[in-house]
C-alpha cells in the first residue's frame, strides 16, 4: 500500500490533470483574510488606506463522483467575520473602534456572507458554483472571490480560465509541492464599464498583474497567497498616479474529523438533499451598484460651483475644476434634470453649462442638449458653436453623436457660421471614431461619403473650404488624390489649405505622388503658386524623409526665390540642423557640395525666419514651440505661424497652432506685390489648431473696403479665437478585484482657454503688430477607490496650474531691410498638487490623510535666434529716440 501523498505525485509524474483532493469525512479548518490597500504608486504600504476582512473558513467534501474522481462537490462556510484597519492606527483615527463586525457590515448582510456555498470542482476546475438567490451582490461576490481560490490546476500549462474576474489566460508553474497561478488580467473577458481619452499623451497608463502561490500537502491545500496589483499613471506627469494592492491569504489551520458523504449518482440529488433554495449562479462576478444617500441633486451641485463658471473667471483653475464636478454630476443625471438647469439658466452661464453638458457624452446628455438647441434659430449662435466645439474635443465620441451632427448638417441651419463648423467637427469625429476602429460604422460611412460628395461637387470658394477643413480633420488616406488636386490646381487660398491639410498627415501615408506633386508646387513647374504654398509644400518634403536630390534642389533654389521666401527658406534649412530634425542627416550631406552651400546662397538679406526650441524636457513628455513668420517684398506679414507640440516616446499631440494670415494690402503703403500675388484681394485672419482639433478660421478684414472700415475703427482690441472649458483627460476604468470588492480608477482634466489675436497697422509709424494671447488654466482630479459596499477607501489627487503665453511680433516697414522683433513671454505660473486618502463608512465616520504641495514657475522670455534679439534692440531702441520728436 503506498499512501495518498505518493499516488498524488505519482499523478502528477505520468502527466494526470487530477485537481486537489480532499479526503472523506474531514473538515477543513482555514484562517482567511481579504486585505485592500491604496496610495501614491511608490509609496509603502505601510501608511496606505484600506482595511482587511478576516474570517474563519471550514471546508468539507459532500460528494465524490462514484465514476471519476476528479469530480467532487464541496461545502464552503464563512465564520467569525472580522473588519479591521490593514495599518495599525491610533484610535482616534480607526474608524472601526467601537463598532462590532454586525454594525460595520449589518446583520442582514454578515448573515448572508456567513451562509455557506457549494462548488463542484472537476480536475481542480470549479464547474458550477451553487448560492443562494436574492443574496445582495457584493456578499456573493466575497464568496465568488473565496471559491475562485479553490481552483487549481497541477500540471505546468496555459489555459482559458473562468474565475471571479471573468474568462481570462492563465498559466500555471509546478514546482513539487508548489504552484504558482499567472492570471493575464488584460485577457478576461468580464462585463466593466471604462474609456479612454482619444489622445495617448493625455490619457492614463494602467499595469495589472495577478499571481497566486499555492502550497500543498497531502494532495489538498496548505496555504494560499494571491496579490494583484493596478498601476494607474498619467501619461504626461507620471508622478501623478495611483494603485490598487489587493491580497488574499488562506492557511490551513486544522483538520478535524468531519461529516459523511452524501449517496447520490448525480450532483443534482446531492444539492437537493442538502438544501432545495440552492442555485447554480456564474462564477464571475456579478455588478454591484452602491447608491449615495447624502449626495446632492444636479441642480444643488450647479448651485454651488455657478460662481466658478462666470465668463470672467474662465481663465483661472477653479472654473476647470467646477466643470469637472459638474461632468461627473451630469454623467449621473436624467435627461429631465439637465433640461431643468439648461432652460433656467441665464445667458451669461449658458455657454459654460453647453460645454459641460455636451463634454459629459452620455446618451442623456446628447438627448437633453440636442432637444434644446434649435440649429434653426440664428439668435442663439454662441451655444450653438460651443456646442460643437466641445463635440469636436470628445474624448470618447459615440456614432450615436456624429449621427445627429450629420442630420443636422443636412437639415436647416440658420447661420452659415454654424454649417461650416457643424461639417468640420464632422471631420474630427470620423477620425477619433477611425482610430478607435470604427471606420466601417454606418454614420461614419455616411459622413465620409457626404464630405467627399459635396466637395466634389462644391464651386463656391467658401463651400470647398469648409469641406477641406473638415477632411483637415479627418485625415483620411482616401482623401489625399483629391487634397492633392486642390493643392497643385486650386486658387490662392484654396490650395495653400488644402496644402496644409497634406502637412498634418503621418509621412507614411506620403507617397511618391504627393512627393512629387509637392516638388511641381515648390519648384513651381506647372504653374506659379503663392509663397505660403510655396513654402508649405517644402515643409511637407523636408519632414517626410527627403530624397538627398529634393534636399539638394530646394537648397539651389534659394537665391532664386523672391527676397522674403529666399531668407525664409535658408532659416528653415538652419532650423533642421539646430534641431537635429530628422531630415538634418541628409541636410548636412548636401551641404558638402560647394554649389549648395556657399556664401551668396547664405548670405541673403530678409526679415522672414523660422525657429525650433524646447518649452520642457522631461522624463515623461517634452513640449516644443516652433515659430515662423514670411513678410512679402514689401514688409507686410504674410504669415506667422506659433505651434507647440507635445510628444513621448511613442506619440505626439499637435497642442496648439495660431497661424495669422494676411495678403493684398501692399496697396495700403503703396508697395509692389510678389510675383504670382498681384490680383490677390485684402484679407487678414486667423486659423487655429487646438489638441489636434482644427478650429473654424476667423476673419479680420475681407476685401479693401472692409479692411478702410476697421482700420478707421480699430480700438485694438484683439479677436477671440476660442474661449470655453475643454475636457482634455477623460479616464475611467472599473475594476474587478479577485477578493470580492469592485475598484474604480477615474482620472479627468479640464483646461479653461481663451486664445485671442490680433493684428494692428500704423500708416503714420509704417508699423504693423501682430499679437496672440494664450491664457490656461489646467485642474486634474484622479479618484482611485475600493467601494466594498459596506466601506468605501480610496485616495484623491489634484492638480492645478495656470499661465499665459503670448506671442508677439513687431515689423517696421520703414526702411529696407526692415525691422522685425518677435517675442515669446511666459507669465509666472503658480503650481499646485494635493493628496487626500481616506476610509469612510456610510454612517459618516471617516479617516482622511492630506498632503499638498505648491509651487511657482518663474516667468520666462522664450530665446529665438541671435539675429531677432539684434533686430529686437533696434526696434525698441528706434522707439524711445522717436518718442520725444513730436515737436
Amino acid at each position: 500500500l503506498v499512501n495518498s501523498k505518493t499516488l498524488f505525485v505519482y499523478a502528477f509524474q505520468i502527466g494526470h490533470t487530477t485537481g486537489p483532493s480532499l479526503n472523506n469525512d474531514k473538515l477543513y479548518r482555514f484562517a482567511y483574510s481579504a486585505e485592500v490597500y491604496v496610495d501614491r504608486v511608490k509609496a509603502s504600504l505601510q501608511k496606505s488606506a484600506g482595511y482587511r476582512i478576516s474570517s474563519g473558513v471550514d471546508v468539507n467534501l459532500l460528494w465524490r463522483n462514484p465514476d471519476n474522481d476528479d469530480d467532487q462537490l464541496i461545502k464552503i462556510t464563512i465564520k467569525d467575520v472580522q473588519v479591521e484597519n490593514v495599518n495599525e492606527r491610533p484610535a482616534a483615527k480607526n474608524i472601526f473602534k467601537g463598532k462590532s463586525t454586525e454594525k460595520v457590515i449589518r446583520k442582514e448582510y454578515l448573515e448572508a456572507l456567513q451562509r455557506p456555498i457549494v462548488v463542484e470542482l472537476v480536475r481542480g476546475k470549479v464547474k458550477t458554483f451553487y448560492s443562494y438567490q436574492n443574496e445582495p451582490g457584493f456578499t456573493q461576490n466575497i464568496k465568488r472571490g473565496l471559491a475562485s481560490l479553490f481552483q487549481l490546476q497541477l500540471h505546468s500549462g496555459s489555459s482559458r480560465e473562468m474565475d471571479i474576474s471573468g474568462k481570462c489566460n492563465t498559466t500555471y508553474h509546478m514546482r513539487q509541492d508548489q504552484v504558482t497561478k499567472i492570471k493575464d488580467l488584460d485577457s478576461c473577458e468580464i462585463e466593466k464599464k471604462g474609456f479612454t481619452s482619444h489622445n495617448q499623451i493625455l490619457d492614463v497608463s494602467k499595469k495589472a498583474t495577478s499571481a497566486t502561490v499555492y502550497v500543498l500537502e497531502d494532495s489538498f491545500i496548505k496555504s494560499v497567497k494571491a496579490e494583484e496589483n493596478f498601476v494607474f499613471v498619467l501619461n504626461y506627469r507620471r508622478k501623478t498616479g495611483a494603485k490598487i494592492v489587493s491580497k488574499q491569504r488562506l492557511e490551513l489551520k486544522s483538520v478535524q474529523a468531519g461529516m459523511g458523504l452524501i449517496a447520490a449518482k448525480q450532483v443534482s440529488g446531492v444539492i437537493k438533499t442538502l438544501d432545495p433554495n440552492y442555485v447554480a449562479m456564474p462564477l464571475e462576478a456579478e455588478p454591484v451598484n452602491s447608491e449615495c444617500k447624502k449626495c446632492p441633486s444636479l441642480a444643488e451641485h450647479w448651485k454651488s460651483i455657478r460662481e466658478h463658471m462666470h465668463p470672467d473667471k474662465l481663465s483661472k483653475p477653479e472654473a476647470a475644476k467646477s466643470f469637472l464636478s459638474f461632468i461627473q454630476n451630469i454623467r449621473k443625471a436624467t435627461k429631465e434634470e439637465i433640461l431643468k438647469i439648461i432652460r433656467s439658466e441665464d445667458k451669461e452661464f449658458l455657454p459654460q453649462v453647453v460645454d459641460a453638458v455636451t463634454s459629459a457624452q452620455t446618451p442623456e446628455s446628447l438627448e437633453a442638449i440636442l432637444e434644446f438647441l434649435d440649429f434653426k434659430d440664428a439668435s442663439t449662435f454662441i451655444l450653438q458653436e460651443r456646442f460643437l466645439y466641445a463635440c469636436g474635443f470628445a474624448s470618447h465620441p459615440s456614432e450615436a453623436l456624429l449621427k445627429s451632427l450629420t442630420e443636422k448638417f443636412k437639415g436647416d441651419v440658420a447661420k452659415e457660421e454654424i454649417k461650416e463648423t457643424l461639417v468640420i467637427v464632422m471631420g474630427a469625429l470620423i477620425r477619433k471614431l477611425c482610430d478607435r476602429g470604427g471606420c466601417k460604422l454606418p454614420a461614419v460611412v455616411e459622413a465620409k461619403r457626404l464630405i467627399l460628395n459635396r466637395l466634389e461637387k462644391a464651386n463656391k470658394n467658401d463651400n470647398v473650404q469648409m469641406y477641406l477643413l473638415a477632411l483637415k480633420n479627418a485625415l483620411l488616406p482616401e482623401a489625399i488624390p483629391v487634397l492633392l488636386k486642390y493643392a497643385e490646381s486650386g486658387e490662392g487660398p484654396i490650395s495653400s489649405l488644402a496644402a496644409t491639410a497634406l502637412q498634418r498627415y503621418d509621412p507614411s501615408f506620403l507617397t511618391k505622388e504627393v512627393k512629387e506633386t509637392m516638388n511641381r508646387i515648390y519648384h513651381q513647374t506647372r504653374k506659379v503658386h503663392e509663397k505660403t504654398v510655396r513654402t508649405t509644400a517644402a515643409a511637407i518634403i523636408l519632414n517626410s524623409n527627403p530624397s538627398y536630390m529634393e534636399v539638394k534642389n530646394i537648397l539651389l533654389s534659394i537665391g532664386e526665390l523672391p527676397m522674403e521666401m529666399n531668407k525664409y527658406m535658408l532659416s528653415v534649412i538652419q532650423d533642421i540642423l539646430h534641431f537635429e530634425m530628422p531630415s538634418s542627416k541628409t541636410v548636412r550631406q548636401v551641404l558638402k557640395d560647394m554649389r549648395a552651400h556657399n556664401y551668396d546662397r547664405f548670405s541673403k538679406m530678409g526679415s522672414s525666419s523660422a525657429y525650433t526650441g524646447y518649452i520642457t524636457r522631461g522624463p515623461d513628455v517634452s513640449s516644443t514651440y516652433s515659430l515662423d513668420i514670411l513678410y512679402s517684398g514689401s514688409g507686410i506679414l504674410r504669415r506667422s505661424n506659433m505651434n507647440i507640440h507635445v510628444f513621448d516616446r511613442n506619440t505626439e499631440l499637435h497642442a496648439i497652432q495660431v497661424v495669422i494670415e494676411a495678403q493684398g494690402l501692399e496697396s495700403i503703403i503703396a508697395a509692389t506685390p510678389d510675383e504670382g500675388e498681384e490680383n490677390l484681394d485684402s484679407f487678414a485672419g486667423m486659423s487655429a489648431i487646438l489638441f489636434d482639433f482644427q478650429l473654424r478660421p476667423v476673419t479680420f478684414f475681407q476685401g479693401y473696403g472692409d479692411l478702410m472700415s476697421k482700420m478707421l475703427s480699430a480700438t485694438g482690441d484683439p479677436m477671440n479665437v476660442v474661449k470655453g472649458l475643454v475636457l482634455l483627460t477623460d479616464f475611467l476604468q472599473e475594476i474587478q478585484l479577485q477578493s470580492g470588492p469592485t475598484a474604480s480608477a477615474e482620472f479627468l482634466g479640464g483646461l479653461a482657454i481663451d486664445i485671442s489675436g490680433g493684428m494692428e497697422f500704423s500708416l503714420w509709424y509704417r508699423e504693423s503688430k501682430t499679437n496672440v494671447k494664450n491664457r490656461v488654466a489646467v485642474f486634474i482630479a484622479g479618484n482611485t477607490e475600493v467601494d466594498s459596499f459596506f466601506l468605501k477607501t480610496g485616495m484623491e489627487t489634484t492638480l492645478e496650474a495656470e499661465t499665459a503665453l503670448d506671442f508677439i511680433s513687431t515689423v517696421q516697414f520703414s526702411q529696407y531691410p526692415f525691422l522685425v522683433c518677435m517675442q515669446m513671454d511666459r507669465v509666472d505660473s503658480p503650481f499646485r498638487t494635493h493628496m487626500t486618502k481616506y476610509e469612510s463608512l456610510p454612517s459618516g465616520r471617516r479617516y482622511t490623510a492630506r498632503r499638498g504641495k505648491a509651487a511657482t514657475l518663474a516667468g520666462n522670455e522664450y530665446p529665438l535666434h541671435q539675429e531677432n534679439s539684434n533686430m529686437c534692440k533696434k526696434v525698441f531702441g528706434a522707439k524711445s529716440d522717436s518718442a520725444g520728436s513730436w515737436f
